[in-house]
């Protein structure tokens, strides 16, 4: 058994929300398109008792992304400066939040009291930037996919924000021993496009959680293949493995599957790895805060928040 507890990045946990609290809804990414999916999603929060509120701006549209740069940052920034509010909720995921990150900081923002930031997919960026600054966050459905989500997954968000207890996540045991580290969950795409940028987590005492979609067989085996020889995998603790939906090979073409690429590219990094947990881009989509304390059991394929 492996079990290392020290030097653990500490990060300040935002405080449990409660019915009654301010919500900020942003764009930081893609367009909007699902409109009915969005509404249903605003519902579920406000059917929980908490107080809602959209920026006219979430439907702006330029190109592929939710609005212009300005635009989508300042609709972030003030949804952090106001007092009232206490979590910020993402729209959708798509491309565009790392745009927004460009010459940021979110040490400008230190007078601000920390708040919750809920979405996951190209949201990634902006969870791992609050990592960097010390702040935790929700890995966690957007409003465009949270009403396609199971009951229970519904329920674990609100525990998470809400302060409760989380259940741990059962997967498939790679084998390898456990491990504690501290939690950093995204989406493998954007998480890869971070690398060598200063919003990359310092990957040290790390339980790397990774998903995806939509990715071919042969991406995903280049994107790992850059991890490997940026040297990050090498100060990582544990990997926990979520869904890679969609991700089967080209009809017609020579190809592994995107399980043989994951073994190939991850079994020979002697650490223990956890595959197949529920989170990622089809439902379940299991909420996962992001830098706090876990034990990965990888002889049990077992995630368990401390």
């Amino acid at each position: 058994m492996q079990s290392k507890t020290q030097n653990l990045k500490s990060q300040i946990v935002p405080p449990p929300l409660k019915p009654g609290d301010l919500l900020r809804v942003i764009s930081p990414s893609g367009a909007l398109r699902e409109f009915v999916a969005f509404q249903k999603g605003v519902e579920i929060w406000r059917s929980r008792g908490y107080r809602i509120e959209i920026f006219p701006e979430i439907d702006d549209k330029w190109g592929y992304l939710a609005g212009k740069d300005e635009s989508r940052r300042e609709q972030l920034v003030t949804a952090w400066q106001e007092p009232e509010c206490r979590g910020v909720l993402c729209t959708r995921g798509g491309f565009g939040s790392s745009r927004i990150l460009e010459n940021w900081t979110w040490q400008n923002l230190e007078n601000s009291a920390p708040k919750w930031l809920i979405g996951f997919s190209d949201i990634t960026a902006l969870l791992w930037s609050l990592y960097t600054a010390g702040i935790s966050a929700v890995h966690a459905s957007v409003l465009t996919t949270l009403a396609y989500e199971p009951d229970w997954s519904i329920q674990r968000l609100f525990d998470c924000v809400e302060g409760r207890p989380l259940a741990p996540l059962k997967g498939s045991a790679w084998g390898g021993g456990v491990v504690n580290g501290i939690l950093l969950p995204g989406n493998l795409t954007v998480a890869t496009h971070l690398l060598g940028t200063p919003m990359l987590p310092d990957m040290n005492g790390v339980v790397l959680a990774l998903e995806d979609v939509t990715e071919a067989p042969y991406r995903i085996d280049r994107m790992l293949t850059q991890w490997r020889m940026s040297g990050v995998l090498s100060k990582v603790r544990g990997i926990a493995l979520g869904s890679f939906s969609r991700c089967e090979p080209p009809a017609n073409v020579p190809s592994f599957s995107v399980e043989e690429v994951l073994r190939d590219r991850l079994g020979d990094l002697n650490i223990p790895i956890v595959s197949n947990l529920p989170f990622g881009h089809e439902a379940p989509n299991a909420p996962l805060p992001v830098g706090v304390p876990v034990e990965l059991d990888a002889d049990n394929g077992i995630l368990s928040i401390l």
